[in-house]
């Protein structure tokens, strides 16, 4: 009896991080956005899971800092703040910017960084700017693939969410994301010709100027 009681709680966490990562890749390919209420009724529907399912969905959600619960208003998706961002870019810069410094440059993730390079500079030209926006972050997420480190990339999935969600309150996603497409191009670049200390001190440049250029565009929007 306990056995089986044990199988069915497991099944039932296993949902829950399986819908936590859906909900959570949701975020990354900004499909939802910054302060956006989650409909329970709505979400457990789509999702065809029960509500008793969501709630613990949401709980890992809100642990992760991904979304908030306010009494009496329900859960909606966390609004970032300009000291979340300023601490999101520095965990970049320390991630990153080693991940790519100390990495073989015929490693296997080279190949997911030349597709994710491929697909925004189509989409560029399509001037699907959420599409780009998710290829730039797919390639980030690569350059994190470069340091074998599982705990690495899980912990930057959560920084990538998080700074979508950035990105979402800003107006002109063109401005934002179109000078990357071609910063990420010389980036593989430097890397596949073995220049990986040039390329790291690169991706610090780039870091820190997508950085100054995010917080001066947020701080308009929130005045």
């Amino acid at each position: 009896m306990q056995s089986r009681h044990f199988s069915t709680r497991t099944e039932a966490t296993s949902l829950a991080d399986t819908v936590a990562d859906t909900i959570r890749q949701q975020l990354i390919h900004g499909q939802l956005r910054a302060g956006q209420h989650l409909s329970e009724a709505a979400l457990s529907q789509q999702l065809d899971i029960s509500r008793n399912t969501l709630r613990e969905v949401f709980r890992i959600l809100i642990k992760e800092g991904l979304l908030h619960h306010e009494p009496n208003r329900g859960v909606s998706v966390v609004v970032p703040s300009m000291a979340d961002i300023i601490d999101i870019y520095r965990v970049r810069r320390l991630i990153e910017c080693q991940s790519l410094k100390k990495a073989w440059p015929l490693h296997p993730a080279h190949k997911r960084m030349r597709q994710t390079v491929e697909e925004a500079s189509a989409a560029r030209e399509a001037r699907d700017w959420l599409r780009v926006g998710s290829a730039n972050m797919a390639f980030h997420a690569a350059i994190v693939a470069l340091s074998d480190s599982e705990r690495l990339s899980a912990m930057f999935e959560d920084i990538c969410a998080e700074l979508r969600l950035a990105f979402g309150l800003l107006d002109d996603p063109e401005y934002l994301h179109a000078p990357y497409v071609d910063y990420n191009a010389r980036l593989l670049q430097l890397f596949m010709d073995g220049q990986t200390a040039e390329a790291a001190r690169e991706l610090e440049a780039y870091l820190v100027q997508s950085e100054r250029m995010v917080l001066a565009v947020y701080a308009r929007q929130v005045q």
